[in-house]
This record gives C-alpha cells, sequence and structure tokens, in this order.
C-alpha cells in the first residue's frame, strides 16, 4: 500500500483517540507530538511538518464539535482536514481530444508513466498514439514501442534521428486523427540549459494542451525545487508522482511539490501498467487513515467487470442462484481489480487488520481456486454439490493440486452459496443491494 508505514502510524494515533475515555488538552498534545513524528519519519519538511500539528493543535482546543458530533469523532475530522489542506484541490484531468508533452529527468520512470496514462484513456474509450522524442537517451525508442505494443497503441519514432523536433512535427501530422497524442521527451542528470530549450522547442511545435512533469517519489523533499525549477522554464501544469509505493521519502515528495502549486494528477504504485492511480487529495488521506475510498473501488470494479456479465451475475445471485460458475466470475473481477492489498486499502477499518503474508497467502489461494474450477466439467461447474470423493481426485490430477485444496474450495463455495441464499431470501437487503447495484450502473430489474 501507499506509504503504509505513514498511514500505520496516524492510524494508531486515531485508534487512540478513538479509545480514550475523554478528549482534554494533555490527550490532544500526546496526540500532536505523535503525528509529528510519524510525519518526519515519512520524510515531510520540519516546517511543514509543524504547520500541520499546529493547526491540528488549535483547532482541537478552540473549536467545538458540530451538532450530533462526539469530541472523538471532531478531532479525527480535524486530523484529516488539515493533512488533505496540505495536498490542495484535485485537478479534474480531462477525457478530451489533446496533445500531452512529458518532461523530467533520467531515472524518474518517465517512459513507463506515459505507456500508463495512454493505458488509462485507452479504457475510457479514446484513441491513443505515442510520439518518441527523446532522441538522446539510447533505446529510449525501443522501450517506448514495447510498451506501446503491450497495450495495442501505435508509436511513432526513429532511433536513427537525433533531431527531436522533427520527429515531434512527424508525429503532430501523422496522429492528427488520434484522440490522445503523448509525446515523450529528452531527460537529462540536470535540468541543463540545452534541455530547456529543446522543450521549448517542442512545446512551440506540438503545442499541448498538457506538459506533465514526472518526478520519482524516493526523491523525497528535493522533488520540490525539481518541481518547481522545471515549472519556471517550461510552465509545467500537472505532477506525476512515481515509485510511491514502499517509498519511505513518499511523504517528504507529495508535500514537497504540492506546495510548488503544480498539482499533483496521476500517482504510479507499482510496476504494472495498470498500477496507476488519479490523485485526489480526500481520497489519498482517506484510505491512508484507514477511512478507506469506496468511490476509487467502485472505479475499479467498474473497469474491471464486462457490464453484461456483471448484469446477469447480479440477477442469479439477486434471485439466490449460485454456482461455481459465479463464483468464478467474481474471483475473476476481483483479480483485474488489482492487488487484495489495494482492494483492502480502499475498505473502511480494513487497512492493517491483516498482514502482508496473510493477504499474500489469500491472493495465492484465489488463484488456485481458479486453477481447480479450469479444471472441472461443466456438469461439475452448475451443480457443485453433486461432486463426489471420485470427482474430487480427477479434478485434483487435471489441476495439479491436492484434494485437500479442492475440498478447501468446495467448502469455501458452501459457505458463499449459504451467504447468497440469506440475502436473497431477506427482502429488505434484496431491495438494499438492488439498490446499490442499480446506483453503481448495472441494470438487474426489480
Amino acid at each position: 500500500m501507499v506509504l503504509e508505514s505513514l498511514g500505520s502510524s496516524l492510524r494508531n494515533v486515531l485508534r487512540r483517540i478513538a479509545g480514550a475515555s475523554h478528549i482534554d488538552e494533555s490527550l490532544i498534545k500526546e496526540v500532536v507530538r505523535d503525528i509529528q513524528r510519524a510525519l518526519l519519519q515519512a520524510d515531510v519538511n520540519v516546517n511543514l511538518t509543524l504547520k500541520i500539528t499546529k493547526g491540528v493543535q488549535r483547532r482541537a482546543l478552540e473549536e467545538k464539535p458540530p451538532a450530533g458530533m462526539s469530541p472523538r469523532e471532531h478531532v479525527i475530522r480535524i486530523i484529516y482536514e488539515e493533512l488533505v489542506k496540505v495536498l490542495g484541490k484535485p485537478k479534474d484531468f480531462p477525457l478530451a481530444r489533446q496533445r500531452i508533452l512529458f518532461v523530467g529527468l533520467y531515472g524518474q520512470g518517465k517512459t513507463t508513466t506515459i505507456a500508463k496514462l495512454a493505458r488509462f484513456f485507452q479504457k475510457r474509450g479514446l484513441s491513443v498514439a505515442l510520439v518518441a522524442c527523446d532522441t538522446h537517451r539510447p533505446a529510449a525508442y525501443d522501450q517506448l514501442r514495447q510498451l506501446g505494443d503491450s497495450i495495442s497503441v501505435p508509436v511513432l519514432g526513429d532511433p536513427q534521428e537525433k533531431d527531436a523536433r522533427k520527429v515531434a512535427k512527424q508525429g503532430v501530422k501523422q496522429f492528427e486523427g488520434i484522440d490522445v497524442v503523448i509525446f515523450d521527451s529528452s531527460g537529462r542528470h540536470s535540468l541543463e540549459a540545452d534541455l530547456i530549450e529543446e522543450i521549448k522547442d517542442l512545446a512551440a511545435i506540438i503545442k499541448p494542451e498538457e506538459i506533465i512533469l514526472v518526478m520519482d517519489a524516493t526523491t523525497g523533499q528535493q522533488a520540490g525545487p525539481q518541481a518547481k525549477a522545471f515549472h519556471e522554464a517550461i510552465g509545467v501544469t500537472s505532477v506525476v508522482l512515481t515509485k510511491l509505493d514502499g517509498s519511505a521519502k513518499g511523504g517528504g515528495a507529495l508535500s514537497a511539490v504540492a506546495e510548488t502549486q503544480a498539482p499533483i494528477v496521476f500517482v504510479g504504485v507499482g510496476e504494472k501498467i495498470d498500477d496507476f492511480e488519479k490523485f485526489d487529495p480526500p481520497r489519498f488521506i482517506s484510505r491512508m487513515l484507514g477511512m478507506g475510498d469506496l468511490q476509487s473501488l467502485l472505479e475499479k470494479a467498474q473497469e474491471a467487470m464486462d457490464q453484461e456479465k456483471a448484469e446477469e451475475t447480479a440477477k442469479k445471485i439477486l434471485s439466490g442462484k449460485f454456482t461455481l460458475r459465479e463464483m468464478y466470475d467474481q474471483m475473476e473481477m476481483l483479480t483485474k481489480m488489482g492487488s487484495l492489498r489495494k482492494i483492502f486499502s480502499m475498505l473502511p477499518g480494513m487497512p492493517g487488520k491483516m498482514s502482508d503474508e496473510e493477504l499474500d497467502a489469500t491472493q495465492e489461494r484465489l488463484r488456485v481456486f481458479r486453477i481447480i474450477m479450469d479444471s472441472m466439467t461443466d456438469a461439475e461447474m452448475d451443480n457443485p454439490r453433486e461432486i463426489k470423493s471420485s470427482h474430487v481426485m480427477r479434478i485434483a490430477r487435471g489441476s495439479g493440486t491436492s484434494p485437500r485444496q479442492v475440498k478447501e474450495l468446495l467448502k469455501q463455495y458452501n459457505m458463499a452459496r449459504k451467504a447468497v441464499k440469506g440475502f436473497a431470501s431477506d427482502r429488505k437487503m434484496r431491495r438494499h443491494l438492488m439498490k446499490q447495484m442499480k446506483a453503481g450502473g448495472l441494470d438487474v430489474g426489480e
């Protein structure tokens, strides 16, 4: 999970508040010291840490809880609001026809991020093309082409051409009919005069709606001065932070870039092409504090599911029908949504409930269950209660698993079937589920 260490420390602070017998000045000051310690360990700037914690302390001691809110809830809300305030307001990245120019220093993850953004637009129905204007780094074109091929996006470039301006002009002309055209640019080890000049020339040719700076979150507080220097030189409109997963300096990078007023629009949270998220400060802080992010979870589910198949499965479940086929479909959708660790981070109260080892073991168990079901016949998938001992042996041999693992799958299925049957027979719960599914865009009838 993103900034897991900081999130874990802050969640401990919230648990301390929630478990306190009463809220007084002494507790507030102790909580403020705990928050300071957590932020400094995450590499957040000292002055900014003091600004956040002074704001928390002043408001917690001076403000009265609103009607209907307990003193504990009031203090927790203040902590949440002060953290969100630091990161600024979310920027709405348009899903529209546009040209985008990417800039950044060497080793920041720029080329991979370009492919991730291309995939982001592609999943939302827009046509995308990439232009390799990095004519300095050896194999830059080859890397971009391989990434483009992996997501079926066309890539224009010429490994023999040393003039990035010529490649940019060709890209503008060739991809005129494409919705989103993303241009890579050369990096350097530092922001040198010739790099600035080249990027300015590219911007004049491309006329981009967005100039996106890619920063490595492990840079920590130095991300701030770098973002500011790029912004002053070429007018950066947005920032993407990469390698935010597991970075001890991520808190420093987030807060430092936010201070430059160049909005962070996306964050890279893993190596896979889909490990890329829109950056929304309220949602981000909510997840980090263990309050969940159900909106992002719903968006991921909608991206992962086949609408027709999801509606069909939902109708079957609501009618009380639940075979191994429905269970398989649910597991498949869950797998497409990403790791269980990421999904759990979006559920209120779930971060920290299971260790990384337990989550990895559960993920592996789901993978094995799908392999087992792939070895079953249609009759077995449709009538799992008809599976006898002889069937278990054959399924185990066919899937390369043990009879014990097959029986474990059947046990999990029976538990899930009973739960579904309970939902279907509970009219109040059934109406609630139908309402929730319709709100998520599923047509489940009446």
